[in-house]
């Protein structure tokens, strides 16, 4: 069932085009415009100033992926799902699919931050698995944050409330092994933050995988 549903989700993404190739547009227009700023300021964008937009960019691409995810979704079809599949392949279905299409996307930002800018990135394979760990949390968090908030009314604003807290952490420890990449630090100095991402995954996806079957049910 689990890899139906994951079939399911690849499915739907094809029939409706026009979402992704909006996400793609709103993060080419996105670094577009932050090109534009700073060629202005004759190209004046430190290391530093790089990850952070790159992280902040990836954030919101993400939260307006994801919350697709339980928000777009009527009522009828949850009832329908809960009579044919079990819980915990929906939502494992869902963090899934989500995390290979923040991956997708964390890819295509990158590729454009190195055309328009540079790439300041020293350890490149330490920043990738950075990349992936930060991915996975935003899935796995705000998948279900959106089975959360669709359940309330305002659910979009719902949605990016519950996430601040939990998004905070995970962007903050990414940030700081990009400066550890760009400065060309021993991997050993990005140990905590590398542990810590992967401790929020962990306890994130146990989360979900828990609460889930009672919000789905509620």
């Amino acid at each position: 069932m689990f890899l139906q549903l994951l079939n399911k989700e690849f499915k739907l993404e094809l029939r409706r085009k026009s979402v992704f190739s909006g996400l793609i547009l709103y993060l080419s227009s996105t670094v577009f415009i932050y090109y534009l700023s700073f060629n202005l300021q004759q190209n004046l964008i430190s290391p530093f100033l790089w990850s952070s937009l790159f992280w902040i960019t990836l954030l919101f691409t993400s939260v307006n992926t994801v919350a697709k995810s339980f928000i777009g979704e009527k009522k009828g079809e949850q009832i329908y799902y809960y009579s044919i599949a079990n819980p915990a392949a929906i939502i494992l279905s869902k963090i899934l699919y989500n995390f290979l299409l923040c991956l997708l996307l964390a890819f295509t930002g990158f590729i454009l931050f190195i055309v328009y800018f540079s790439n300041p990135i020293q350890d490149v394979p330490l920043f990738a698995l950075t990349t992936s760990l930060t991915c996975l949390g935003f899935a796995s968090s705000l998948t279900v944050l959106s089975a959360i908030a669709s359940k309330a009314n305002n659910s979009n604003i719902l949605m990016a409330v519950l996430s601040f807290p939990i998004i905070i952490g995970i962007l903050l420890n990414a940030i700081r092994i990009t400066k550890n990449c760009v400065d060309g630090l021993d991997r050993s100095v990005s140990v905590d933050e590398l542990l810590t991402l992967v401790a929020i995954n962990l306890l994130v996806a146990a989360t979900s995988y828990l609460l889930f079957p009672y919000i789905w049910r509620s």
